[in-house]
């Protein structure tokens, strides 16, 4: 799933030096209208093909500036590698990184952040770190599987603080075609609270 952000960069930049487009990017933000700009390319998008014919732009809640948070980094020692759990057969190895310690809605609340190492030795996806998370608008208003952020260990600073925007989520491939394998956000990273920022769930 990482790799989804190089695919958004490289087709946002194209779109963008592209002056025969005939239509504005879709969404409110450089982050939604990359994932916009991905998902209507049929050569990258996961969706169906009767989906895309169809694909008029993601759906997202409204920008809110209360979800864009810093978190405090502890590191995992010597995590075990272990085989995480997929809607496949497909078991990805990761790492635990550490843990992310965060104040939401006055609330402490922590989240585990993990380490992919598959991509270890690629230059190009070497430094993403992987975090997923449910919370209490799952199932109803943003997908039942959860979703995804991504977070890059350059972007973690000396002080292992780091800013976690929960604006930029995105939902696993499986939201859209079942013929991915997507790894399962692990149980205790639900936020016993309601994340109305980022991507909703897909409503054909």
């Amino acid at each position: 799933m990482k790799k989804i952000v190089i695919l958004l960069s490289v087709t946002f930049l194209w779109m963008s030096c592209n002056s025969n487009a005939k239509r504005p990017l879709m969404g409110k933000t450089v982050y939604q209208q990359e994932l916009n700009a991905s998902f209507k390319d049929a050569s990258i998008s996961p969706l169906k093909k009767k989906d895309l014919r169809q694909f008029k732009g993601l759906d997202f809640f409204e920008i809110d500036s209360t979800f864009i948070v810093t978190s405090k980094l502890v590191r995992t020692e010597n995590a075990p590698t272990f085989e995480m759990a997929t809607t496949t057969d497909r078991k990805p190895l990761y790492k635990e990184y550490g843990k992310l310690h965060f104040t939401l809605q006055g609330k402490n609340q922590e989240l585990t952040i993990y380490q992919s190492q598959d991509d270890l030795d690629d230059e190009k996806y070497k430094d993403y770190l992987f975090l997923p998370f449910t919370d209490d608008t799952s199932g109803e208003a943003s997908y039942g599987g959860g979703r995804y952020m991504d977070v890059m260990t350059t972007d973690i600073t000396a002080e292992n603080t780091v800013i976690l925007n929960f604006n930029n989520t995105y939902n696993p491939y499986c939201a859209y075609n079942d013929k991915y394998s997507c790894p399962l956000t692990p149980r205790k990273n639900h936020l016993d609270l309601e994340i109305k920022a980022g991507i909703k769930v897909y409503k054909k």
